[in-house]
């Protein structure tokens, strides 16, 4: 055993910055205020999960689709072994956190579009329902996750937060990928930072929004 490459600068860069996008949109989801700053956050989300359908089909090995692709008996079998305290060992994503991959995914998709829509003052109450839904249950399979990843980085004996972040796992050499498309990540930053600060004039966010809250205000 060794410490080897496993997740690519892009997986990385992808999973952090969905994360900040999605707990910063969801923090500012009730307020006029920061409504801006909400509609540009869930652009965001849905660019990066754009960018991970691709990433699945054309990264590295731990990042395609196929590496974390198990059935229904299998992911039931994993999640028996770990609630008995001695789970399956797995270098790429494991069975539970494909799971919560696949969900975060697919709820990431329903409540991006469900935003864009009702931004465009497309759909009503139903829709506004919805959005709301899958972005609670999104939080909800988000800690899930977070526990999941703090009961098997103990079990294991390994820091996946750490390695999340780094990119290195403990795994046999000829378990390790042998790039890690450094510039890809580096577009995949520079791309999401020129969007955040040039949103005004793609004409995403509708012009005035501020002087509206600011004329509610105060009256």
């Amino acid at each position: 055993m060794q410490r080897i490459l496993v997740w690519d600068i892009p997986t990385r860069v992808f999973h952090w910055l969905l994360a900040l996008s999605f707990a910063g949109a969801y923090l500012t989801a009730e307020s006029e205020r920061y409504r801006d700053i909400h509609v540009v956050l869930g652009y965001t989300l849905l660019g990066l999960i754009g960018f991970r359908l691709l990433w699945g089909f054309f990264g590295t090995r731990y990042a395609q689709f196929r590496s974390f692709l198990f059935s229904p008996g299998e992911i039931v079998a994993y999640l028996q072994s770990l609630f008995r305290g001695k789970p399956a060992h797995y270098v790429g994503h494991n069975p539970a956190g494909s799971m919560a991959i696949w969900l975060l995914l697919g709820l990431g998709i329903l409540t991006g579009v469900t935003g864009v829509m009702l931004f465009q003052d497309i759909g009503g109450d139903a829709l506004e329902e919805l959005h709301e839904f899958a972005s609670n249950a999104m939080l909800a399979i988000v800690v899930i996750h977070i526990a999941g990843v703090v009961v098997s980085s103990v079990l294991h004996h390994e820091n996946l937060v750490r390695a999340m972040i780094t990119g290195f796992k403990s795994a046999k050499p000829e378990q390790g990928i042998r790039r890690s498309y450094l510039w890809l990540g580096v577009i995949m930053l520079i791309a999401v930072v020129a969007f955040w600060v040039g949103y005004p004039a793609t004409g995403l966010v509708t012009p005035g929004a501020d002087v509206t809250y600011t004329e509610q205000h105060d009256d």
